[in-house]
């Protein structure tokens, strides 16, 4: 049988991938491996340490940080989103909870409805990027979207809340949501190198993130220019193999805490897999993983306990990932 090194080899060249993959089974690094350009106009490689964004991977590192404020006291899982945000997005009903929010249960409208839309790489939101560089400069975006269901009644994806969840946590503890996640989730699982990066000033280790396998087209004008709550905290490969150690060894909030953030919430049959409070959990087995899906960018990583393995596959294209994802699951039985 072909070796899973020179499968993914193979698969990267054929798919055009370009980012980083990983595999790690009980402490021991299996592949490591960079393929294409973190900036294709001027030649540069990606390497293993390069950065890059993570889109929805970002919701795993709010839903801790959350978590951690309510270890702390500082929030409760049944603080509702009224009781902070005040006279703000009046559209949000009164008993929204955090708890509801981090488990896609609110029922509250979204700013970024994936299902209304068909391209992410069309897509274009309703004010200027440049004007989405703070939690609160994304009130008037998350405004306006009337309520879908009633709090609680079931779920549905909503990238809105996880923003909403960014600025409670904001206005609970009055500190800036980026410190936050730094302070909270990265120092304590030492993520050395994960962080809030402008689009517009990434530094030298950063991957542009690009609309189609090839081309010079970037995302510079899709996204918000600083992520928040719901994505864009850019990392590497090996930050997210400390992520995952650190999650399941309780170094970044209690054990019990923990348990309950991957414990099945709701079904989620369309994806067949089921949702925890933060974090996508596989439909049958223990696999416990983060995923994100935007314009030049795509990422999933990976934990399951009971075969002790995790990987990470990161991509500074749309549908980069996905290709070597399948295959992953498929030779790994994840």
């Amino acid at each position: 049988m072909q070796s899973l090194q020179d499968a993914v080899a193979e698969a990267a060249d054929r798919d055009r991938f370009s980012g980083v993959v990983r595999l790690d089974r009980a402490g021991a690094t299996e592949l490591c491996a960079a393929h294409g350009f973190a900036d294709r106009a001027h030649g540069v490689l990606n390497t293993e340490e390069t950065l890059f964004a993570t889109a929805s991977g970002t919701k795993g590192l709010t839903a801790l940080t959350v978590m951690s404020l309510v270890e702390r006291g500082t929030l409760e899982l049944g603080t509702t989103a009224r009781s902070l945000l005040g006279e703000d997005l009046p559209l949000i009903a009164d008993d929204v909870t955090v708890e509801q929010l981090l488990a896609h249960r609110s029922g509250i409208g979204d700013y970024f409805d994936e299902d209304a839309i068909d391209d992410v790489g069309d897509h274009v939101l309703p004010v200027p990027v440049h004007e989405l560089a703070t939690t609160e400069q994304f009130l008037p975006v998350l405004d306006g979207h009337e309520t879908v269901f009633r709090a609680g009644e079931r779920f549905a994806y909503n990238n809105g809340g996880y923003v909403v969840l960014a600025l409670l946590a904001e206005r609970a503890s009055g500190v800036d949501f980026p410190q936050l996640v730094r302070t909270l989730v990265c120092e304590p699982a030492g993520m050395v190198d994960t962080t809030f990066l402008r689009s517009d000033e990434l530094p030298g280790r950063a991957a542009r993130g690009y609309l189609a396998a090839d081309g010079l087209r970037t995302n510079v004008f899709h996204l918000p220019v600083l992520g928040s709550g719901d994505g864009g905290i850019y990392s590497t490969a090996a930050d997210f193999r400390a992520f995952w150690d650190a999650l399941f060894s309780g170094r970044i909030v209690a054990p019990e805490l923990v348990a309950e953030m991957v414990r099945p919430r709701s079904d989620w049959p369309e994806e067949s897999k089921r949702y925890g409070l933060g974090f996508h959990l596989h439909a049958t087995n223990d696999g416990v993983w983060l995923e994100g899906f935007d314009a030049g960018v795509s990422f999933a990583s990976l934990h399951q306990p009971s075969t002790s393995i995790t990987y990470t596959v990161i991509s500074n294209w749309s549908r980069g990932a996905w290709p070597i994802v399948g295959l992953l699951d498929a030779r790994l039985g994840t």
